[in-house]
Protein backbone atom coordinates (compact mmCIF):
# COMPACT_ATOMS: atom_id res chain seq x y z
CA UNK A 1 0.00 0.00 0.00
CA UNK A 2 1.34 3.43 -0.99
CA UNK A 3 2.20 5.80 1.83
CA UNK A 4 3.85 9.18 2.26
CA UNK A 5 7.21 7.40 2.33
CA UNK A 6 6.91 6.93 -1.44
CA UNK A 7 7.08 10.69 -2.01
CA UNK A 8 10.09 13.01 -1.60
CA UNK A 9 10.00 15.17 1.56
CA UNK A 10 9.73 18.42 -0.42
CA UNK A 11 6.68 17.05 -2.31
CA UNK A 12 5.08 15.95 0.95
CA UNK A 13 5.52 19.45 2.39
CA UNK A 14 4.02 21.03 -0.73
CA UNK A 15 1.06 18.64 -0.74
CA UNK A 16 0.44 19.22 2.96
CA UNK A 17 0.33 22.95 2.31
CA UNK A 18 -2.06 22.55 -0.64
CA UNK A 19 -4.37 20.16 1.19
CA UNK A 20 -4.56 22.47 4.20
CA UNK A 21 -5.48 25.34 1.90
CA UNK A 22 -8.14 23.24 0.16
CA UNK A 23 -9.59 22.22 3.50
CA UNK A 24 -9.75 25.78 4.81
CA UNK A 25 -10.88 27.36 1.54
CA UNK A 26 -12.49 24.69 -0.66
CA UNK A 27 -13.45 25.46 -4.27
CA UNK A 28 -17.14 25.84 -5.00
CA UNK A 29 -18.85 22.46 -5.13
CA UNK A 30 -15.71 20.51 -4.16
CA UNK A 31 -14.81 18.97 -0.79
CA UNK A 32 -11.41 17.32 -0.40
CA UNK A 33 -11.06 14.30 1.90
CA UNK A 34 -7.65 14.47 3.53
CA UNK A 35 -5.74 11.40 4.66
CA UNK A 36 -2.64 12.58 6.51
CA UNK A 37 -1.11 9.10 6.35
CA UNK A 38 -1.26 8.81 2.57
CA UNK A 39 -0.93 11.79 0.22
CA UNK A 40 -0.54 9.54 -2.82
CA UNK A 41 -4.30 8.92 -2.98
CA UNK A 42 -6.44 12.06 -2.66
CA UNK A 43 -10.24 11.83 -2.71
CA UNK A 44 -12.78 14.58 -3.27
CA UNK A 45 -16.56 14.87 -3.44
CA UNK A 46 -17.81 16.94 -6.37
CA UNK A 47 -21.32 18.40 -6.51
CA UNK A 48 -23.02 18.02 -9.86
CA UNK A 49 -23.19 21.48 -11.46
CA UNK A 50 -26.62 23.06 -11.77
CA UNK A 51 -28.24 22.98 -15.19
CA UNK A 52 -26.49 19.73 -16.13
CA UNK A 53 -27.70 16.12 -16.06
CA UNK A 54 -25.50 15.69 -12.98
CA UNK A 55 -27.33 18.28 -10.90
CA UNK A 56 -28.30 17.16 -7.35
CA UNK A 57 -25.66 14.44 -7.47
CA UNK A 58 -22.47 14.02 -5.42
CA UNK A 59 -19.61 12.24 -7.17
CA UNK A 60 -16.59 10.79 -5.39
CA UNK A 61 -13.36 11.02 -7.39
CA UNK A 62 -9.75 10.06 -6.65
CA UNK A 63 -6.36 11.37 -7.72
CA UNK A 64 -3.49 8.88 -7.59
CA UNK A 65 -0.02 10.42 -7.39
CA UNK A 66 3.09 8.57 -8.59
CA UNK A 67 6.53 8.82 -6.99
CA UNK A 68 7.74 11.32 -9.59
CA UNK A 69 4.85 13.73 -9.01
CA UNK A 70 4.66 16.62 -9.89
CA UNK A 71 6.89 15.91 -12.89
CA UNK A 72 4.25 13.44 -14.10
CA UNK A 73 0.52 14.10 -13.82
CA UNK A 74 -1.71 12.27 -11.34
CA UNK A 75 -4.19 9.72 -12.60
CA UNK A 76 -7.84 10.59 -12.09
CA UNK A 77 -10.71 8.18 -11.42
CA UNK A 78 -14.39 8.52 -10.60
CA UNK A 79 -15.35 6.16 -7.79
CA UNK A 80 -19.05 6.98 -8.23
CA UNK A 81 -20.59 5.56 -11.37
CA UNK A 82 -21.35 8.27 -13.93
CA UNK A 83 -22.51 8.40 -17.54
CA UNK A 84 -20.09 10.79 -19.24
CA UNK A 85 -18.22 10.76 -22.56
CA UNK A 86 -14.81 11.44 -20.96
CA UNK A 87 -15.16 8.97 -18.08
CA UNK A 88 -14.91 5.27 -18.80
CA UNK A 89 -17.14 2.61 -17.31
CA UNK A 90 -14.27 1.76 -14.95
CA UNK A 91 -14.09 5.42 -13.80
CA UNK A 92 -10.90 6.55 -15.60
CA UNK A 93 -10.90 10.25 -16.50
CA UNK A 94 -9.71 11.47 -19.89
CA UNK A 95 -8.84 15.17 -19.87
CA UNK A 96 -5.89 16.96 -21.50
CA UNK A 97 -4.86 18.60 -18.23
CA UNK A 98 -3.97 15.16 -16.85
CA UNK A 99 -2.24 14.12 -20.06
CA UNK A 100 -0.49 16.16 -22.74
CA UNK A 101 -1.31 19.55 -21.21
CA UNK A 102 0.09 18.70 -17.79
CA UNK A 103 2.42 21.21 -16.19
CA UNK A 104 4.30 20.59 -12.92
CA UNK A 105 3.14 24.00 -11.72
CA UNK A 106 -0.48 22.85 -11.80
CA UNK A 107 -1.72 22.45 -8.28
CA UNK A 108 -4.40 20.15 -6.91
CA UNK A 109 -6.96 22.97 -6.89
CA UNK A 110 -6.48 23.50 -10.63
CA UNK A 111 -6.90 19.78 -11.36
CA UNK A 112 -10.09 19.52 -9.29
CA UNK A 113 -11.62 22.57 -10.97
CA UNK A 114 -10.84 21.15 -14.41
CA UNK A 115 -12.57 17.87 -13.52
CA UNK A 116 -15.68 19.69 -12.29
CA UNK A 117 -15.73 21.80 -15.46
CA UNK A 118 -15.67 18.56 -17.42
CA UNK A 119 -19.14 17.82 -16.00
CA UNK A 120 -20.35 21.14 -17.42
CA UNK A 121 -18.72 20.84 -20.85
CA UNK A 122 -17.87 17.32 -21.99
CA UNK A 123 -15.60 16.65 -24.98
CA UNK A 124 -17.23 13.86 -27.00
CA UNK A 125 -14.47 14.02 -29.64
CA UNK A 126 -12.06 12.31 -27.21
CA UNK A 127 -14.56 9.99 -25.58
CA UNK A 128 -13.61 7.08 -23.36
CA UNK A 129 -17.27 6.11 -23.14
CA UNK A 130 -18.16 5.79 -26.83
CA UNK A 131 -21.88 5.27 -26.18
CA UNK A 132 -22.12 8.50 -24.17
CA UNK A 133 -20.03 10.41 -26.73
CA UNK A 134 -22.12 9.24 -29.68
CA UNK A 135 -25.37 9.91 -27.85
CA UNK A 136 -24.22 13.42 -26.91
CA UNK A 137 -23.38 14.27 -30.53
CA UNK A 138 -26.52 12.76 -32.08
CA UNK A 139 -29.27 13.28 -29.52
CA UNK A 140 -28.57 15.42 -26.49
CA UNK A 141 -32.01 14.77 -24.97
CA UNK A 142 -31.35 11.02 -24.85
CA UNK A 143 -27.87 11.59 -23.47
CA UNK A 144 -29.17 13.91 -20.73
CA UNK A 145 -31.94 11.46 -19.83
CA UNK A 146 -29.45 8.61 -19.53
CA UNK A 147 -27.01 10.71 -17.48
CA UNK A 148 -29.79 11.84 -15.11
CA UNK A 149 -30.80 8.22 -14.62
CA UNK A 150 -27.24 7.30 -13.60
CA UNK A 151 -27.15 10.29 -11.27
CA UNK A 152 -30.43 9.38 -9.59
CA UNK A 153 -29.32 5.78 -9.05
CA UNK A 154 -25.68 6.18 -8.05
CA UNK A 155 -25.06 9.77 -6.96
CA UNK A 156 -28.25 11.26 -5.56
CA UNK A 157 -27.75 13.40 -2.46
CA UNK A 158 -29.31 11.93 0.69
CA UNK A 159 -32.28 13.96 1.89
CA UNK A 160 -31.82 15.48 5.34
CA UNK A 161 -34.71 14.99 7.74
CA UNK A 162 -36.06 18.24 9.17
CA UNK A 163 -35.51 18.63 12.87
CA UNK A 164 -38.70 18.67 14.89
CA UNK A 165 -39.15 21.69 17.15
CA UNK A 166 -40.37 21.75 20.70
CA UNK A 167 -43.86 22.80 19.63
CA UNK A 168 -44.36 19.84 17.34
CA UNK A 169 -42.95 17.50 19.96
CA UNK A 170 -45.40 18.81 22.53
CA UNK A 171 -48.35 17.67 20.43
CA UNK A 172 -47.45 14.06 21.12
CA UNK A 173 -47.41 14.57 24.89
CA UNK A 174 -50.51 13.63 26.86
CA UNK A 175 -52.28 16.61 28.41
CA UNK A 176 -53.02 14.68 31.60
CA UNK A 177 -49.89 15.48 33.57
CA UNK A 178 -49.36 15.39 37.32
CA UNK A 179 -47.55 18.73 37.31
CA UNK A 180 -49.44 21.76 36.07
CA UNK A 181 -46.20 23.68 35.72
CA UNK A 182 -44.98 21.16 33.12
CA UNK A 183 -48.34 21.32 31.38
CA UNK A 184 -48.03 25.06 30.84
CA UNK A 185 -44.41 24.71 29.66
CA UNK A 186 -45.26 21.85 27.28
CA UNK A 187 -48.13 23.71 25.63
CA UNK A 188 -47.24 27.40 25.69
CA UNK A 189 -49.72 28.13 22.92
CA UNK A 190 -52.68 26.74 24.90
CA UNK A 191 -55.30 29.24 26.18
CA UNK A 192 -54.38 30.79 29.51
CA UNK A 193 -57.67 29.56 30.93
CA UNK A 194 -56.35 26.02 30.57
CA UNK A 195 -53.30 26.83 32.66
CA UNK A 196 -55.39 28.69 35.26
CA UNK A 197 -57.89 25.84 35.52
CA UNK A 198 -55.12 23.31 35.88
CA UNK A 199 -53.44 25.45 38.55
CA UNK A 200 -56.54 25.37 40.81
CA UNK A 201 -56.11 21.62 41.07
CA UNK A 202 -52.80 21.94 42.88
CA UNK A 203 -53.19 22.06 46.68
CA UNK A 204 -51.57 25.10 48.23
CA UNK A 205 -50.94 26.73 44.84
CA UNK A 206 -50.31 30.49 44.91
CA UNK A 207 -50.56 30.93 41.17
CA UNK A 208 -54.15 32.25 41.31
CA UNK A 209 -54.99 35.95 41.23
CA UNK A 210 -54.94 37.29 44.77
CA UNK A 211 -57.90 39.57 44.01
CA UNK A 212 -60.15 36.69 43.03
CA UNK A 213 -62.91 35.90 45.55
CA UNK A 214 -62.17 32.86 47.66
CA UNK A 215 -64.58 29.96 47.40
CA UNK A 216 -66.38 29.11 50.67
CA UNK A 217 -65.16 25.90 52.26
CA UNK A 218 -67.30 23.76 54.50
CA UNK A 219 -65.71 22.61 57.76
CA UNK A 220 -66.22 22.38 61.51
CA UNK A 221 -65.38 26.06 62.11
CA UNK A 222 -67.54 27.41 59.31
CA UNK A 223 -70.70 29.27 60.42
CA UNK A 224 -73.70 28.19 58.39
CA UNK A 225 -76.32 30.84 57.50
CA UNK A 226 -79.54 30.81 59.55
CA UNK A 227 -82.46 29.13 57.95
CA UNK A 228 -85.72 30.95 57.48
CA UNK A 229 -88.85 29.42 58.97
CA UNK A 230 -90.20 28.73 62.48
CA UNK A 231 -86.83 29.37 64.09
CA UNK A 232 -86.82 32.92 62.76
CA UNK A 233 -90.23 33.67 64.49
CA UNK A 234 -88.93 32.93 67.99
CA UNK A 235 -87.96 36.61 68.46
CA UNK A 236 -91.59 38.06 68.64
CA UNK A 237 -92.83 35.16 70.82
CA UNK A 238 -90.18 35.85 73.47
CA UNK A 239 -91.15 39.52 73.50
CA UNK A 240 -94.81 38.64 74.25
CA UNK A 241 -93.74 36.49 77.18
CA UNK A 242 -91.68 39.37 78.60
CA UNK A 243 -94.65 41.77 78.32
CA UNK A 244 -96.87 39.31 80.10
CA UNK A 245 -94.36 38.97 82.96
CA UNK A 246 -94.19 42.80 83.33
CA UNK A 247 -98.00 43.03 83.59
CA UNK A 248 -98.11 40.33 86.26
CA UNK A 249 -95.45 42.15 88.27
CA UNK A 250 -97.47 45.40 88.12
CA UNK A 251 -100.56 43.60 89.60
CA UNK A 252 -98.54 42.53 92.64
Amino acid sequence: MATNENLPPNVIRQLAKELKNLDQSPPEGIRVIVNDDDFTSICADIDGPGGTPYENGVFRMKLVLSRDFPQSPPKGFFVTKIFHPNISSSGEICVNTLKKDWNPTHGLRHVLLVVRCLLIEPFPESALNEQAGKMLLENYADYARHARLYTSIHALKPKTKPKSGTISESTSVNVDQSSTTNLCEIAPSAPMALCATAATKVPGSNSLDQNAPAEPTVGPSTALPKKEGPVATKGPADKKKMDARKKSLKRL
